[in-house]
């Protein structure tokens, strides 16, 4: 169980302190205007504090001190960055992120070291994958503009045997690792699928369907 800090209760904020309360943690919810937690369940346990995100003040009420991990998602860029540093920098928070709008002030963000979403393709997913213990982590990655991800892909038997390039080639993916007896590996040049290996491909979201159909069949047979 940790605790864990959100700054904004609007749908994205809502949603993250349920995820979190419904996984076991504490949290604390921040918003300068009170009505905001309406959208708070009812029975929500955690703490609801009215203030300025940024404010010091405000984030100890909110315990972020405790803290395993802040969450800005508010829906201004400058206030969300600002209390990002505030909580990893005075606060010492050791898993931030930050929800932006403007996509060359992320760029400028991350090269500083503060990870950001941004809000095209915004879900939720993709803070809890940034501030949950990696041990809850479950399903697929996306990287944080949303346009590819990391699957756990399911092949049809008829592709034993064949080699890792095939399936990249049919398929039009990159093979990040396979799982082999319960071990992950890098595939090489040489490296065939074989039974019982799970594998674990990069590819772009909006193929996801259509390289599960292909790979679902057995492989075309060579002319």
């Amino acid at each position: 169980m940790a605790h864990f800090v959100i700054m904004g209760c609007g749908r994205v904020g809502a949603t993250l302190a349920h995820t979190l309360e419904d996984a076991g943690h504490s949290v604390a919810i921040i918003d300068q205007d009170d009505r905001a937690f309406r959208r708070l369940r009812t029975g929500f346990s955690g703490r609801k504090v009215t203030g300025v995100g940024f404010d010091r003040e405000t984030l100890k009420q909110a315990g972020v001190a405790e803290a395993y991990a802040f969450a800005a998602v508010s829906s201004g860029d400058n206030s969300n960055i600002l209390a990002t540093r505030v909580a990893r920098e005075t606060f010492h928070v050791p898993h931030v992120v930050a929800r932006i709008y403007d996509p060359g002030r992320a760029e400028i963000y991350q090269r500083l070291g503060i990870p950001t979403v941004a809000a095209v393709r915004w879900s939720a997913d993709q803070v809890l994958r940034r501030i949950l213990p990696e041990q809850h982590l479950a399903g697929d990655f996306r990287e944080p503009s949303g346009r590819l991800m990391l699957a756990e892909l399911e092949l049809d038997p008829a592709w034993i045997g064949h080699p890792v390039s095939a399936i990249e080639k049919a398929a039009e993916i990159r093979v990040a690792y396979l799982t082999r007896f319960g071990e992950g590996m890098l595939p090489g040049p040489g490296t065939s699928y074989q039974e019982g290996d799970t594998v674990h491909a990069m590819l772009r979201l909006d193929r996801s369907a259509e390289v599960s159909h292909i790979l679902a069949k057995a492989p075309a047979k060579e002319s």
